[in-house]
């Protein structure tokens, strides 16, 4: 069964539209709802390419499309046919698309489409009973298929995400060490230089001192 829907703007993970009753029947659903804000992060931070995938998490897989910068989300049960998850989201695209596809870039605050939840419950009891005849044509449609769907562990794919953060944080702590570094050895580049004329320019200045003090006395 779908038991969790959410759609979000890629570039910047900005949450769009959700199933409000989502999660209701799930146990730790909280949990996985912030994994699925984990993901969006990633994805708009590019850590990933693919267009379509699958995550398993625990007894659940994440399912998603990305198309036209909006990453369409849903999670299922393992047992669900990953055939009609995708052509579930397939439907939700199509349509936020048609209603919503002009105000998707300028939308500014999260769930700006929190409305199109009305169009996610109806077309989730759609595909809720995977035995309908409805959902049997589906299944048996060879137009659409899922088999090239690449199929990943969430903590892999969030993994690899927290690995990429971890570098980039290490880069900028190199970068910020090495002007530190840098500015600490012109210091002590001046210091050497200062050790090393100070008693020439005393010297040059009790000569110069002497030779004007004669030089008044005369």
């Amino acid at each position: 069964m779908v038991k969790l829907t959410m759609i979000a703007r890629v570039t910047d993970g900005l949450p769009l539209a959700e199933g409000l009753d989502d999660g209701r029947d799930v146990k730790d659903a909280e949990m996985y709802k912030q994994q699925v804000k984990a993901l969006f992060k990633n994805l708009a931070s590019g850590h990933n390419d693919a267009s379509r995938m699958s995550v398993e998490t625990g007894p659940y897989v994440f399912h998603y499309i990305i198309e036209g910068r909006v990453c369409y989300l849903t999670m299922c049960d393992r047992s669900y046919p990953k055939k009609l998850a995708f052509q579930y989201l397939e439907d939700l695209k199509n349509e936020f698309e048609r209603v919503n596809g002009a105000q998707i870039e300028t939308a500014a605050r999260p769930y700006a489409f929190i409305k199109f939840d009305t169009f996610i419950q109806k077309t989730k009891k759609l595909y809720q009973d995977t035995r309908t005849q409805r959902n049997v044509a589906k299944l048996n449609d060879e137009l659409y298929e899922v088999h090239q769907i690449m199929t990943r562990n969430v903590q892999e794919v969030l993994g690899v995400g927290e690995k990429l953060d971890q570098v980039s944080q290490m880069s900028s702590r190199l970068t910020s060490e090495s002007r530190i570094y840098a500015e600490k050895a012109r210091d002590l580049n001046r210091q050497a230089l200062i050790r090393k004329w100070a008693p020439v320019a005393i010297v040059l200045g009790v000569v110069f001192l002497l030779f004007w003090v004669k030089t008044k006395l005369w």
